[in-house]
């Protein structure tokens, strides 16, 4: 018979609470309810129950992000569904959404299946497979939009690419509306975005060499300088058309990781003008600037942003032109990374980026983090029972220690990709463990948190 659990001792913490000391019962994979301190004395008592003080620590919906990358099927050298799965449950993730820029791409409903049921076998969070927009990435094609179904592929991507036909875009959008599936937009003009690569190819070169000079290092941050303005463009125009699309096919478009200034003031008026346009941001661009010294050589798309543009990333988490904060989690091997591919490892540091920089530096509320990283994208997903501390919602929850400074350290990633721009970074806010459906899933160690006979 499975036992219920007690949470107990616990900070809760959602979009719309923060109860200082407070404590949770969890039955048959729900939250029953929020007993008072007299109920917990009485339910203490009672041997068919486990039982957890969380010793004050904060107690969340766990998060759910709009955009990861797992590799799986074709390049699971730099990560599997298994592995992938496993970093983000250690990150305090419950759902996460799977890019479909894979080996093959993902284009069809069977192929979203196939690894939803891998998935779904392993019992540690929730995972959805989006779609391509064009078959294959081919740019021309959207007849395999006809057969998806917005329960089981709640959004279509082409991340990682940018559909550069606009008929072909729109034709694609309009086929979304009729579903009600979200699609979803890397926003980045590809003649502009190729004119940048050569840009950061001769930048590479110069700092890989055996002993690069003083001048070297110069030149090669003059070429990535050069790259940043012309990718800072590609953004801007990409948004501004998609948005236009978007409006003309009436879908719910949604941006992936905005990172400009130029960009987010785009998405704000859409907004205003009653648009149904959302946008996520990441926690490298909440965290970092390519002025920074260093970071100009951190290669990710979009890339860090002048300080300016990280501002206003933050700026929009606070007047809620930001919904969400999805990691953009992009691992690679050692290899890869040295050679220039795009992307970092970000699941396991998302909360702690966040919650140093938004909470602790920029005042934040707790709550209102919440909300980016689980109520939001619970809205915007349409999943039902997610994302908030309620009766009758899903226990996908996370313990967390805001109190714990810890030093980010790739090595000790669940995730195949270990490299990580937080490398030596110490942030505040400790994953101590996740449940989903109930059970724990993750469990950090160094915490005593056994008791409960798991």
């Amino acid at each position: 018979m499975e036992k219920s659990l007690l949470i107990y001792n616990a900070r809760l913490v959602d979009r719309d609470m923060d109860v200082k000391k407070g404590a949770v019962l969890v039955r048959k994979g729900r939250i029953e309810g929020f007993p008072s301190a007299d109920a917990v004395k009485e339910l203490l008592k009672d041997s068919d129950i486990d039982k957890m003080d969380a010793k004050g620590m904060v107690l969340m919906p766990s998060f759910i992000d709009m955009h990861v990358h797992m590799r799986d099927p074709g390049q699971t050298q730099k990560e599997d569904l298994e592995s992938g799965c496993r970093a983000a449950v250690a990150g305090g993730f419950g759902t996460v959404v799977l890019m479909p820029n894979t080996n093959p791409v993902i284009s069809s409903l069977e192929a979203a299946e196939k690894n939803m049921s891998k998935t779904d076998r392993m019992n540690l969070l929730k995972v959805y497979q989006s779609v391509s927009i064009s078959s294959g990435f081919d740019g021309k094609t959207t007849d395999h939009l006809d057969s998806l179904d917005r329960k089981i592929v709640p959004l279509i991507t082409e991340d990682g690419h940018e559909v550069t036909d606009s008929f072909v875009m729109l034709e694609g959008m309009k086929k979304a509306a009729s579903k009600k599936i979200i699609v979803s937009c890397h926003c980045e003009d590809p003649f502009l975005a190729d004119a940048a690569r050569p840009l950061r190819k001769k930048a590479l070169e110069l700092l890989n060499a055996e002993k690069p000079s003083a001048a070297d290092k110069k030149q090669a941050k003059k070429y990535l300088q050069e790259a940043h303005s012309l990718l800072a463009l590609a953004e801007d125009a990409a948004t501004f058309r998609n948005i236009r699309l978007a409006e003309e096919a009436k879908v719910h478009l949604h941006l992936c990781h905005v990172s400009t200034e130029q960009s987010l003031d785009a998405v704000r008026r859409a907004k205003k003008a009653g648009l149904n346009v959302s946008c996520e941001v990441t926690p490298h661009h909440i965290a970092l600037n390519c002025e920074t010294a260093g970071n100009q050589f951190q290669i990710v798309n979009p890339p860090l942003r002048p300080e300016s543009d990280r501002l206003a990333v933050i700026a929009a988490l606070k007047d809620g032109t930001a919904d969400v904060i999805a990691t953009d989690h992009a691992p690679h091997t050692a290899s890869d990374k040295a050679s220039g591919s795009p992307g970092f490892s970000g699941l396991e540091t998302a909360f702690a980026a966040c919650y140093s920089v938004l909470c602790l530096e920029n005042g934040m509320k707790l709550k209102d983090l919440s909300a980016k990283m689980s109520a939001r994208p619970a809205e915007l997903l349409g999943l039902k029972n997610q994302g908030l501390l309620e009766e009758g919602y899903d226990a996908d929850l996370v313990l967390v220690d805001i109190e714990n400074q810890w030093t980010v350290r790739g090595e000790k990633f669940e995730s195949k990709g270990k490299y990580t721009p937080l490398e030596g970074k110490k942030l505040f806010g400790k994953i101590v463990a996740t449940i989903y459906n109930g059970k724990f899933v993750y469990r950090a160690f160094g915490y005593n948190i056994e008791a409960i006979g798991l």
